[in-house]
């Protein structure tokens, strides 16, 4: 079954030589870049190099849209979660990035994290320290427009969101207890949704709040789709495909450990491209390493995500892959 669903996902993104991909090895980058351009297919570059110095370097690759000043989105966890984000990989990251802030928004769940000042202390404990982070919806709420949405006509956002005029999307790539995997997509949609408000709109489904299935992904899609229709061409999406395990980093300290082995660090102008670029590299792995990940995103309707991206237009599912 899950050989059938990798080729079919492959050959719906265009994007890798199926063999040569589960062989180990990649799309030559000297044959992709001139193509993509040409094919209309977006770039996504990839590294191996899962180091602070691997996350510079492909960062550089896709640095060039964002100005002004720049959120930097990223998951900075539950007290303690053991599969964050390395802090001193985001570290070294930050001068790269100029006039840039970690930016976060308040929970819904019981958290210490439902509160700002609980918040804050946790930012503490997991050692995030050495720089500003934002709580965007410390001060309230600020309404974005979805446009095209059935589901969601606005979104409730961290009202500072309008303080800034680019985002640089930094995604713990993993899977998740609803939404079947989150990327960039649900970074930036339940990331950036207020603790309050915007969360509970895109949680809840009529009368039934935490409801999952095909129309969280799509209310979950439609909420990305307003910040990214906000900040149009000045964003940048960088997936980091380490620690896989099938819980989010919301599950703290109780997130099961990863079964699947760690991939790699993925980089985008589309949202798209990148978040199936990082199924992709899923799927492709050996069925022992990716079964308990692959069951996790299909129970969840998790690939519904990508499809209602492609149907509101959000980015591009072929892509050629850039290897560096």
């Amino acid at each position: 079954m899950f050989a059938r669903i990798s080729r079919r996902h492959f050959l719906k993104a265009g994007s890798l030589t199926l063999g040569a991909c589960m062989a180990g090895g990649l799309v030559p980058a000297a044959a992709t870049a001139a193509e993509a351009a040409s094919n209309g297919k977006a770039q996504v570059f990839f590294t191996r190099d899962l180091s602070a110095g691997g996350l510079c370097r492909i960062y550089e690759r896709v640095a060039a849209p964002l100005q002004g000043r720049v959120a930097v989105k990223l998951h900075t966890g539950e007290p303690e979660g053991p599969n964050i984000l390395p802090r001193e990989w985001v570290k070294a990251l930050l001068p790269q990035v100029p006039q840039s802030t970690i930016v976060e928004c308040n929970v819904l769940y019981s958290s210490p994290r439902q509160t700002t000042e609980g918040h804050r202390e946790t930012l503490r404990v997991n050692g995030w320290t050495f720089c500003p982070v934002d709580i965007m919806d410390a001060e309230g709420d600020a309404r974005l427009p979805v446009r095209g949405g059935k589901w969601i006509k606005e979104l409730a956002v961290g009202k500072h969101l309008l303080n800034y005029d680019s985002m640089l999307v930094l995604t713990h790539f993993k899977g998740h207890v609803m939404g079947g995997f989150g990327g960039s997509l649900k970074n930036i949609a339940i990331g950036c949704a207020s603790g309050k408000v915007g969360k509970e709109q895109l949680h809840r489904d009529g009368s039934q709040l935490w409801a999952g299935g095909p129309r969280f992904m799509e209310r979950m899609v439609e909420g990305g789709k307003a910040i990214t229709d906000h900040f149009g061409p000045r964003m940048v999406y960088i997936n980091v495909l380490r620690n896989l395990s099938v819980d989010c980093d919301c599950a703290g300290t109780s997130a099961a450990k990863p079964t699947a082995p760690d991939i790699g660090i993925l980089a985008s102008t589309d949202i798209l491209a990148v978040d199936q670029a990082s199924v992709d590299m899923v799927y492709a792995l050996p069925e022992a390493q990716r079964r308990d990940l692959v069951e996790r995103i299909e129970s969840r309707s998790g690939l519904r995500q990508l499809e209602y991206m492609r149907e509101l237009g959000m980015g591009r599912a072929a892509y050629e892959l850039i290897t560096i």
